[in-house]
């Protein structure tokens, strides 16, 4: 092991209150890096995360209380109890540095106790819902639980005797959402008063003005994968930077700024630049620009059925017509491209279901109506290199793609690495090759989510791939590579993240970095994981994935649109949980809706109910529109997704309110231009409204974020970059409302035209945006 003490500040290269590095810029790291955030004192990672093993000199970090080890294979980051809120990891190379941002832990002890009766266990977001995670220990007359955990908010209960419990010794509780509640441990993190808040102002030939809120013992600006300038002791007021020389040689770099204090860390800031400059129109940006990205998701089989040649219902009578195939393909979706459907919706990338070969028969059963399924869906594999015969051809695939390419739009892969279906060849050939369908006691391992999450199986006929083993996960990871090095697919959306090991999405990430040039082609992975923040977040790294996607606003949102006894705040404390968890300028993914849930439309109006089984629910009655309540309803949430930082995702349907239970009721067919009702068509196009509205400003893709007024029934935000200014404003209740804001210049409302006067009424179950 070669140990390396913590430099202060790195005083190696740089002794003066600002500090700039002045060396040529070379990048090795490829994108630009994620923050290290220390889950422990200590933290360990393979060096393959950031580069292939043999190209770095030696590593060094900088910050009081850090130090790093390292050997050719891995490195270890140890970080002391007093240790600064932010340090840099330094890679050094030929006389180059690349360095990344280092976070420490935050973590602290906390304890869970019940009166020891009977069989105790606990299940939460400190432990990923786990119920047999950890046994606890008697104390006196309690079972406690112990947990390291960092400040934030978590929902947990105690099960007794197979029971849920809500905790007696805390009164604090939220609705679950599903006709019951949570009890809720709140750790209380510094207020945003307290911390120095970094704000864009200006941009001249001099450099680039920023604000500070507050004093600042540490100011870092990287550019790129450099530490560019280091601020130490800076009080309140302007600062001034002017980007690395080396930028203005580059169509796109970025600026990223953080500072910290004594209390702890403030916001992060991003600020593209163009040839050394801050982009200053959303006419430079291009689909390179993931920020910039609003996503679509349609499930192929259910979209438009461009080649009625290639259907091929699934011979059976035991499935239900809706749940078979419908007839949707590639050349369905291509023909909306070409017809312009996508790009006057404004989404700029196209998120496509699975395409690979599934199988013939029926699988599955469902008790009521009694049906079997077909694998209309794609999730079912037989292959994972052959394009699904009923959706098209490779030469179509290739098509579709290129069209998408000649309109700027990116298209990326549902792949499924998790499992395959028992008829797929590698299953047959390798069937020790999954993990076991049986548990020591002889029962199922089926649908065990949380307390056996890298082993279950979803169902009997689904073998779950033991992907820790290196014989498995280096041919299933070459399968996923096949798809970009064989196809001009964009990125992945990855499904059933966290039933995967980690040693899998390292793997891919690796060979993806080594295989494509990262600089002309950004491949983008984003996956789904259903949990706590933390655990979605640990699948988030620079050896791993870009992004999840935010199911936990996404159940905060639902529940306080659709909900009218539900509090704004409840949304408000989500999204700051998470923009602590993920950074103010995230790539997450926020959706409308997806092919899991119940349609938002048909909760907000209590066609469905979130306490009843939804699945049953669209099977057993017709769900359709009917209270124009649920449209309105539905235009706050699409004007929310569309507002925030992130990645939006609108599913199919979603943009005029096509309604349903859960699958596979919310899989309907996809409905288009006389099929729509009149309240469908006024939805669709103040959709329409609202994705120009996000594409048409940097600041609703680069801005700051700042909650400006928020009460039970209505919200005010605001998005800020440079000059560029949006205020979103919401009012859930069933009243109009009289909102007063502070304006410094004349704003544009969305709907209401020019505002002279800092006061805005809103109406009823309504949204406005207002804009520079």
């Amino acid at each position: 092991m070669h140990r390396f003490i913590a430099y202060f500040g790195l005083t190696i290269l740089l002794a003066c209150t600002s500090k700039e590095v002045n060396l040529d810029y070379k990048n090795i790291l490829g994108k630009d890096a994620i923050p290290l955030h220390l889950n422990d004192s200590q933290m360990s990672l393979p060096i393959q995360d950031f580069l292939p093993a043999g190209v770095v000199d030696s590593l060094t970090i900088s910050g009081n209380g850090y130090q790093v080890d390292y050997a050719e294979d891995s490195l270890r980051i140890i970080c002391s109890e007093n240790a600064d809120y932010l340090g840099v990891l330094n890679f050094w190379f030929g006389g180059n540095v690349n360095s990344i941002l280092v976070k420490k832990s935050n973590k602290r002890e906390v304890e869970f106790s019940f009166p020891n009766q009977g069989k105790v266990q606990l299940k939460g977001e400190m432990n990923a819902w786990n119920v047999n995670d950890q046994e606890g220990k008697i104390v006196g007359e309690d079972r406690v639980f112990t947990y390291n955990v960092n400040p934030g908010r978590y929902q947990y209960q105690f099960v007794v005797d197979d029971i849920e419990t809500l905790d007696p010794k805390n009164s604090s509780v939220v609705d679950n959402g599903f006709g019951g509640f949570n009890s809720v441990l709140e750790l209380p993190r510094p207020l945003r008063s307290e911390l120095p808040i970094i704000s864009t102002v200006s941009y001249d030939e001099k450099g680039i003005y920023l604000n500070l809120s507050k004093e600042a013992t540490k100011v870092f600006v990287f550019c790129g994968n450099q530490l560019h300038k280091t601020f130490e002791n800076m009080e309140a007021g302007s600062l001034l930077i002017n980007p690395p020389h080396w930028s203005r040689d580059k169509k796109r770099e970025h600026l990223r700024l953080w500072a910290m204090n004594a209390k702890g860390v403030g916001n992060d800031v991003l600020i593209p630049l163009e040839y050394g400059k801050p982009l200053h129109s959303v006419d430079q940006l291009d689909r390179k620009d993931w920020h910039a990205s609003i996503m679509y998701f349609m499930m192929v089989d259910r979209f438009k059925n461009g080649n009625q040649e290639n259907d091929r219902p699934t011979q059976d009578p035991d499935i239900h017509p809706k749940a078979n195939y419908f007839g949707g393909d590639l050349d369905g979706i291509e023909e909306c491209i070409l017809e312009d459907y996508f790009s006057q919706l404004g989404v700029n990338t196209l998120w496509l279901s699975p395409i690979t070969q599934n199988p013939e028969g029926a699988y599955g059963l469902y008790p009521e109506p009694y049906t079997k399924f077909s694998a209309y869906h794609g999730y079912w594999p037989i292959s994972n290199s052959k394009v699904d015969d009923r959706f098209g051809t490779r030469d179509e695939l290739n098509s579709l793609i290129n069209s998408a390419h000649l309109q700027d739009m990116n298209v990326i892969l549902d792949y499924v690495a998790n499992h395959v279906h028992q008829e797929h060849p590698l299953y047959k050939a390798h069937p020790d090759w999954s993990t076991n369908l049986y548990l020591p006691d002889s029962t199922l391992n089926t649908e065990k989510w949380d307390e056996h999450r890298l082993t279950t199986w979803f169902d009997t006929f689904m073998p779950t791939l033991d992907l820790s083993r290196k014989e498995v996960y280096e041919p299933m990871t070459d399968s996923a590579l096949f798809w970009v090095q064989n196809a001009d697919f964009d990125g992945f959306r990855h499904d059933a993240t966290k039933h995967v090991p980690e040693i899998f999405w390292r793997t891919l990430t690796r060979k993806v970095k080594d295989n494509v040039d990262m600089e002309e082609r950004p491949i983008f992975q984003i996956g789904e994981t259903y949990g706590s923040r933390e655990l979605i977040s640990s699948y988030i790294s620079n050896g791993q994935l870009d992004a999840q996607f935010d199911f936990n606003v996404y159940d905060d949102m639902i529940q306080v649109f659709a909900n009218e006894e539900m509090p704004m705040t409840r949304l408000q404390s989500g999204l700051i949980e998470s923009l602590h968890y993920y950074g103010n300028h995230n790539l997450m993914g926020y959706i409308s809706g997806n092919q899991d849930k119940p349609r938002f439309i048909s909760l907000s109006t209590g066609a469905v109910r979130f306490d009843e089984d939804t699945k049953k629910a669209g099977w057993t009655r017709k769900i359709e529109n009917e209270d124009p309540k649920g449209f309105k309803k539905l235009n706050q949430v699409q004007a929310f997704i569309m507002t925030i930082p992130g990645i939006p995702c609108l599913y199919y349907g979603d943009e005029f309110g096509s309604p349903g239970g859960n699958d596979p009721d919310n899989r309907r067919m996809m409905k288009f231009g006389e099929e729509l009702s009149n309240n469908e068509r006024e939805t669709l196009t103040i959709a329409k409204k609202i994705i120009n509205k996000r594409k048409e400003h940097l600041a609703l893709i680069y801005g700051d974020f700042q909650f400006i007024d928020v009460d039970d029934s209505h919200m005010v935000y605001k998005r800020k970059y440079f000059d560029d200014e949006v205020w979103v404003l919401f009012n859930k209740s069933d009243e109009s409302k009289e909102i007063s804001l502070e304006f410094e210049s004349k704003l544009n409302s969305l709907f209401q035209g020019e505002l002279n006067s800092n006061k805005i009424v809103l109406p009823p179950l309504s949204f406005e945006i207002l804009t520079k």
